[in-house]
This record gives C-alpha cells, structure tokens and sequence, in this order.
C-alpha cells in the first residue's frame, strides 16, 4: 500500500489551509474513493484556494465554473459550432472536461444548468444534441453553496444532492490560526506553498488500493441497517437511497486507507455517517434548527442498531 503518497497530500493542503487536518482528511475520503464533493460553507474561507491546491497537488487538469442565473447549459457541456470550411458543426468542449471542475456556488445557477452535471457525476459522459463524449478519468467535481445565503438561488434537488459523496464544511479558523493565514499572506499566494507530490498514475495506484480494502460481510449488514433506519424513521420525511449506502461503504475504505488499515471496521462506519448520509435525508419537522435535528436522528439511528463483533 502506498501510504506515504496521501500522506504527502495531506501535508501539502496543510501548508495552503491552516487548522484544517480533520476537513482535509474528509476532503480526501471523497476524492480517493472517486466521488465528489458538496463544500456548504460561508465565502472567503478558502473553499477554491484547498481545490485549487488539491489539483496542484495531484497534478490534475483544473476548470472552474462560477455559477450565476444566467449560466446555460453549453456554457458548462460545451457547444457545437457550424464550420463553414467543411459545412459540419464542430464540438467545441467546456470546462466540464477537466479532472477536477470546481462549480462556484453552484445554487445560484438555474435547476436547467445544474442538471446539466447529473449524467456526468453519474456517468461520465456528457450528452450534446444526439452525441455523447467521454469524460477522462479521473473526474470529480467539488461544488460549493452559501448555506445562508438565498437570494437568486435555487435549492439544489435531492436528486443532485445523492450524486454528492459527502458535504464538508470548513468553518472559521481558530484565532491562532487565523494570525498564522494572516502573517503567511502578507508575503505570498498560499497557493504558492501547494505544489506536485504525485502524478495521475500515482492517483490511479491509490484509488485502486482503496478498492482493494477488505469489508467484513457483518459491516456491509452495518451499512444496510443503518439505511433502512432512516427509511423507516418517522422523523424523515426521505430516508438514503441504495446509491447512499454504496457511497459509505466506499468512504468507509477510504477512511481505512487514510487510517493505514486493510481493512474495515465499525468506526470507520460510525464517524462517516453524518459526511454521508445527513445532506441526503429530508426532515418531517422544519419548525428548529435542521442540522441539529438531522444530526439527533442519525446518533438514535446509530444506538439503536447492534455494532457488529468482526473478528
């Protein structure tokens, strides 16, 4: 296993975003498993400079989309162009292909844009007129949303939402390392500090390991409990799809690969559960805070289902 390479990452983001070990470990469950990734945070914490740095880092092709009310379709997929020297229209391809695009609050582009990025979160493949194109691999999209702001913006639909991995949310720093972001800034980019550690067949090794890490058939019981709880779950208006519970059971490796393991075990499943499953639940009660109450349901979720003695 080649551990030492996400080790390398690791501590190249951590030069770029200070105090943020356990959101760039999250970060890297995501990507390393080969899903995207939802970032909900507030402007001006450094969601583009990590997806920036993270496309340094991996030596990957990076495009960003920022999102408005009048981003179309084409302007993300592409367009095909009548060339008027050989009488035939010319695919002229969009940022979408790239390895990592980075879609720039993506709620505030219509419901008709964002749909555009469904078939290739799920496919890989883009559909323009009667033709379809290939995306390279790998390819992950990390979008981000304002979670307070909704003005000219339009919810992001359950449907987009299952296509995401996990949300991650970066927060404030702490004062300490706050201080630090502002003294580093004062003499440089800190995407100055990001640089290549590992190259994309490098990449390729360590997803490939990931897919290699064993899971006990008594986990993957784990996983299937837990899921059908939160269908079950009064409280929910929306339990997780079967595409959910796939989702953590490869979180649930890549979280054992980041923690140097083989293997799966419970835990791996226990602290992943709110990353994966808590933006794809719908609460039947909206009268008070919805994270805190979507986070009291899935720990009840959690009690009340036996943990699995794998030996």
């Amino acid at each position: 296993m080649n551990y030492s390479y996400v080790t390398k990452i690791k501590s190249n983001l951590n030069k770029v975003i200070l105090g943020k070990e356990k959101e760039i470990n999250d970060l890297l469950k995501g990507v390393i498993s080969g899903g995207h990734i939802l970032i909900e945070d507030l402007p001006g914490l450094g969601k583009t400079t990590l997806v920036k740095a993270l496309a340094k880092s991996l030596d990957l092709n990076f495009s960003r989309i920022q999102c408005t009310p009048d981003l179309l379709p084409s302007d993300i997929l592409g367009v095909s162009i009548y060339n008027q020297h050989t009488g035939e229209f010319e695919f002229r391809k969009g940022p979408i292909f790239s390895h990592i695009l980075l879609a720039d609050e993506l709620n505030r582009t219509s419901p008709k844009t964002q749909s555009a990025l469904l078939e290739a979160m799920e496919e890989k493949q883009i559909t323009e007129w009667r033709n379809s194109y290939k995306l390279e691999s790998p390819f992950i999209v990390i979008a981000t949303q304002n979670p307070l702001e909704y003005i000219s913006t339009s919810i992001l639909p359950q449907a987009q939402l299952d296509r995401f991995s996990i949300r991650i949310s970066l927060g404030y720093p702490t004062e300490e390392s706050e201080e630090e972001i502002l003294k580093m800034q004062n003499n440089l980019n800190p995407l100055d500090e990001a640089r290549k550690v590992i190259n994309k067949s490098q990449f390729f090794e360590i997803i490939k390991e990931v897919d290699s890490i064993s899971i006990h058939e008594e986990i993957i019981k784990y996983i299937v409990a837990i899921a059908n709880k939160t269908r079950e779950d009064n409280r929910l208006l929306l339990g997780v799809s079967t595409r959910a519970a796939l989702t953590l059971q490869k979180i649930a490796k890549a979280s054992a690969y980041l923690n140097e393991r083989e293997f799966v075990i419970p835990e791996d499943i226990k602290e992943n559960i709110f990353l994966v499953f808590n933006h794809r639940v719908i609460p039947s009660y909206s009268g008070r805070n919805k994270e805190e109450y979507i986070n009291e349901i899935m720990k009840d979720i959690l009690n009340s289902v036996a943990i699995p003695k794998v030996i």
